[in-house]
């Protein structure tokens, strides 16, 4: 895929996000498929940076949840904070594209842009909205695109993927 020729779904991103008023910004970079390649290329990328889990319970129940890069999750935690029916398993490459449109490496709540049916529950780590920007992929591995998180908020809305905050950094705290 030439670097810069953008995809249709990705012009459908841009055009949804211009249409919602959203201010992004978009850098181009190698393709990068894990955490550790994308802190290595990223350079001094401000906000928040991020992770994506794509996860399904014994029910075929669907999440993606989007966190802080460097947070660790306690599966079994969250699956009691999203009352999964049985244990949470990650949702592999078929299905991922069959509901978000995306390969592996390229998962991203942008993806909610392609799941017309609202098959997936995006669940976003309370902790990006201590930041003034969130990072995430297009759509695409090879470039990351910045909006602010309460944008990010109001784009899930409109295509009718409310998010669940979740605060993961207590996630395994006793409830008071």
């Amino acid at each position: 895929m030439d670097p810069e020729t953008a995809t249709a779904a990705e012009n459908e991103l841009f055009e949804q996000l211009d249409t919602l008023g959203i201010a992004y910004e978009t850098h181009h970079h190698e393709a990068v498929f894990t955490v550790e390649e994308s802190q290595a290329l990223r350079g001094v990328l401000p906000g928040a940076h991020i992770k994506n889990l794509f996860l399904r319970d014994k029910k075929k129940n669907l999440w993606l949840v989007t966190a802080l890069e460097d947070r660790q999750i306690d599966l079994k935690a969250l699956r009691r904070r999203l009352e999964a029916k049985g244990n949470l398993s990650f949702g592999n490459a078929e299905l991922l594209m069959d509901v978000l449109g995306v390969m592996p490496g390229a998962v991203t709540p942008f993806g909610a842009l392609n799941d017309t049916d609202g098959r997936a529950t995006i669940v976003l780590d309370k902790g990006i909205f201590d930041h003034a920007l969130v990072n995430a992929h297009p759509l695409r591995n090879d470039r990351t695109t910045a909006v602010a998180p309460e944008d990010l908020v109001r784009f899930l809305e409109a295509r009718t993927h409310p998010p669940l905050i979740v605060d993961l950094e207590t996630l395994d705290a006793p409830e008071r």
